[in-house]
């Protein structure tokens, strides 16, 4: 499917002026589509206001609601990707007044992971690469995506179905594309995100279906010793939902029913 820009079916993708080009100065958000629905669709809009307001991109929300809606109703299924940049600007860090926020909207196929991912879990590789501690972009989901890149090009070996990112002080963080959640004694625990990281959609929605359920949570800093005395482990994002962590280094894991009864959860919310 054609991506659209400004709501437009388009060829090329944006100007060579374009600061999300130019700076990495923009957001982002990874939607599913099933049955022309987008899954998730308020909390990645949240967020996506949040990352607005915060780098004060003053972007029409209710026009980006509609196109969105409309682009999935167009493709069908597959994983819809709204880029959102601040629009074109002169050389220089310095904003244009007059600049225009620009809308993209690439369609991709539907996300297809192994099965096993999540029947039987994954194993996470030890990256090397840290997070640096930004507490002004913390929990965006802004373009700016290069310490990732520069992990996921750690390892190759497919035993290796994601990989862990502390940040620069060593406080586990997240996946290079999802978040990461422990199980404790019946209590559920996340990493805080005030200093760095991803505040995914589905680590939202998680967090949210806990308190319905009465489940126990923390959102906190994670040590590598409380990896190391976690009862469960697993990672989440809004594509593929939950998959159970069963090994990382030398530690392992049961797939536990906090992690199964999440799973179902997840496969729920990415069902229409």
């Amino acid at each position: 499917m054609q991506s659209w820009v400004d709501g437009h079916p388009a060829h090329a993708l944006a100007s060579l002026k374009d600061r999300g080009l130019a700076y990495g100065d923009g957001l982002f958000e990874t939607v599913a589509v099933k049955a022309g629905q987008p899954l998730l669709l308020d909390l990645h809009l949240q967020r996506l206001a949040n990352g607005c307001s915060r780098l004060a991109i003053a972007a029409d929300q209710s026009l980006i609601r509609c196109e969105l809606l409309a682009y999935a109703q167009a493709m069908g299924e597959g994983v819809l990707k709204l880029i959102l940049t601040r629009g074109d600007s002169l050389r220089g860090y310095g904003v244009s007044p007059g600049a225009q926020p620009r809308r993209i909207l690439q369609a991709g196929p539907a996300a297809a992971y192994p099965e096993a991912n999540a029947l039987q879990g994954i194993e996470l590789f030890d990256c090397a690469t840290r997070l640096a501690e930004q507490p002004l972009l913390a929990g965006l989901k802004h373009l700016n995506r290069l310490e990732q890149v520069i992990a996921r090009s750690e390892w190759q070996d497919p035993t290796y179905a994601e990989g862990l990112m502390r940040d620069t002080s060593g406080r586990i963080i997240e996946g290079v594309f999802s978040n990461l959640f422990l199980v404790r004694d019946g209590v559920l625990v996340t990493a805080d995100l005030q200093r760095c990281g991803v505040a995914g959609v589905m680590r939202a929605a998680l967090l949210v279906e806990a308190e319905r359920l009465a489940i126990p949570f923390h959102v906190t800093d994670i040590s590598l010793e409380q990896l190391q005395q976690a009862d469960e482990l697993f990672v989440c994002n809004s594509v593929y939902g939950v998959w159970p962590v069963r090994a990382f280094a030398d530690l392992s894991w049961p797939v536990g029913p906090l992690t199964r009864k999440l799973q179902s959860i997840a496969r729920t919310l990415l069902d229409v």
